[in-house]
């Protein structure tokens, strides 16, 4: 029997707000978490990004929250970085019109103005980061001690970054009678001793951590030149779409867009060198598909949330196995799938293997040029025993990836015998249908074939897909409407690659 929100005891005006957003069943963090936060309990919950944490601890703030005086938030989120905090405001802001609530975010690298502004109006709910927090307190713009409702998003994030001494001096400013909320994807070490000094007989709640919860994601290695690593990129955007490449510095992400660029692929950049302005540019661009892909060093690992990324691309191997399952997990969120692909220059074989020890994964350095239908993709799947499932990719999840379910018998002729090609469409519109790609192409001529490739599980689409026409007609076609616009996208329309 499917659960409700309304039945984990979240107010009508809330689950009305949410159901008008298409939320209508809760997530499994979701369904734990609710009722005992409801209740007034402390909770410690082990869950790691898009996992559903931010309406598992929102929904009860909302539902529990007291207005504010000017500068005295009543709730107080605190988050790791700018980026995240952004999210969680986003995320809460329409929710809380609901129950006439104000939710406001607060964090550096942008003007003091409108933060002070609205301090001085009334903030219910307040969602920092921990520095800039301090800095508002410093001048006497924000005072803590009505904050009775307090988050700890990612906690293990803000130990990593050095934010445990402020978190605890933001802590102690709350006040004693706060009821705590902490997530964070590990709970030993600092995150245990915060819990123990903060929280009052917290119950425990546990989402399947990163390296369990089966991400339906493929994981591939590939085993490249460091020269050839641009032109790899660039391919696997054109051929996965929506994509996320991680690189180590800052100015590897700046060089690594313009070349991207300079290659026909829409790309941009982001990174803590940059304004926050410049940064949600950046982010606003790639959610809207105007970029194709993001470029981005560790600082957008966590804390970004943008529907559909069909693929993350370590450019630059991870540091290690936690920023690998942290960059990976921006793609399949929340049900969807995606793809993982990680570029291994020799001199970085040893470091990867021994990532991939950390992580339990025996994935092998395979070939490029055995493409993302190899094989010689894994995926992380929980298992009685160990978490990783090392089986190969079933041709039902190749199919799914990469080419229309309807086609997958057919096998690729070519031109000079059959007459018949196959085309790849890339960057449509999510609302696309076969249909619409049918009537696009069949001013061109005789369309045999015509699938956009959806999401096994959710049945939306992954914004592409194949179309399959007389050679002739195919080559028109490309021609013609390679770069065009549908629905405000450019869309990328070429030969497709043959299937094996």
């Amino acid at each position: 029997m499917t659960t409700t929100f309304a039945q984990l005891g979240v107010p009508s005006q809330i689950t009305d707000a949410l159901t008008e957003k298409g939320i209508v069943e809760p997530f499994p963090v979701q369904a734990a978490a609710i009722p005992d936060a409801l209740a007034g309990r402390d909770v410690c919950g082990k869950a790691p990004t898009g996992s559903g944490k931010t309406l598992a601890f929102g929904l009860p703030i909302l539902a529990k929250v007291q207005k504010a005086r000017p500068g005295r938030p009543r709730a107080l989120v605190l988050a790791p970085t700018r980026e995240l905090a952004e999210q969680i405001s986003k995320e809460l802001a329409p929710l809380a019109r609901s129950v006439g609530r104000f939710v406001f975010a607060v964090y550096g690298g942008v003007g003091y103005g409108g933060q002070i502004s609205a301090m001085r109006k009334g903030v219910d709910i307040l969602v920092a980061t921990p520095g800039r927090l301090e800095d508002l307190i410093e001048q006497g713009i924000v005072d803590l001690s009505d904050a009775d409702l307090v988050v700890l998003d990612e906690a293990d994030r803000m130990a990593d970054m050095g934010f445990m001494p402020s978190v605890m001096r933001l802590l102690d400013q709350t006040s004693t009678k706060r009821q705590t909320l902490l997530f964070s994807a590990t709970l030993d070490g600092d995150i245990a001793k915060l819990s123990k000094r903060y929280q009052s007989n917290p119950v425990r709640h546990e989402a399947a951590s990163v390296e369990t919860d089966g991400l339906d994601a493929v994981h591939h290695f590939w085993l490249v030149q460091h020269h050839d690593r641009t032109k790899h990129t660039a391919d696997l955007i054109s051929e996965s779409g929506k994509s996320i490449v991680f690189t180590r510095t800052r100015r590897g992400a700046d060089r690594l867009a313009k070349q991207l660029g300079k290659l026909g692929v829409s790309a941009v950049a982001m990174h803590g060198g940059r304004s926050q302005n410049q940064r949600l540019r950046a982010l606003d661009a790639f959610a809207s598909g105007k970029a194709r892909a993001l470029i981005a060093t560790d600082v957008a690992a966590r804390g970004i949330h943008v529907d559909d990324v069909a693929a993350v691309i370590h450019f630059d191997p991870a540091g290690d196995h936690k920023d690998y399952l942290h960059r990976s997990g921006r793609t399949a969120r929340a049900g969807a799938t995606g793809t993982v692909v990680t570029l291994v220059t020799h001199e970085q074989k040893r470091d990867v293997l021994k990532m991939q020890r950390a992580i339990d994964i025996d994935a092998p350095l395979a070939s490029p040029d055995l493409g993302l239908l190899s094989g010689s993709g894994h995926r992380i799947e929980p298992s009685p025993g160990k978490r990783i499932d090392e089986r190969r990719t079933s041709d039902r999840r190749r199919r799914t990836n990469r080419e229309p379910r309807r086609h997958a018998d057919r096998q690729d002729r070519p031109i000079g015998e059959s007459g018949t090609q196959r085309v790849y469409v890339a960057n449509l519109p999510w609302k696309t249908t076969d249909g619409d790609l049918h009537s696009m192409f069949s001013r061109y001529g005789v369309v045999e074939g015509a699938a956009v490739v959806t999401n096994r599980k959710t049945g939306r689409s992954k914004g592409f897909g194949f179309v399959e026409m007389p050679a002739a007609h195919a080559s028109e076609a490309i021609k013609a409407l390679n770069g065009s616009s549908l629905g405000g996208r450019d869309l990328l329309v070429k030969v497709a690659r043959p299937r094996n």
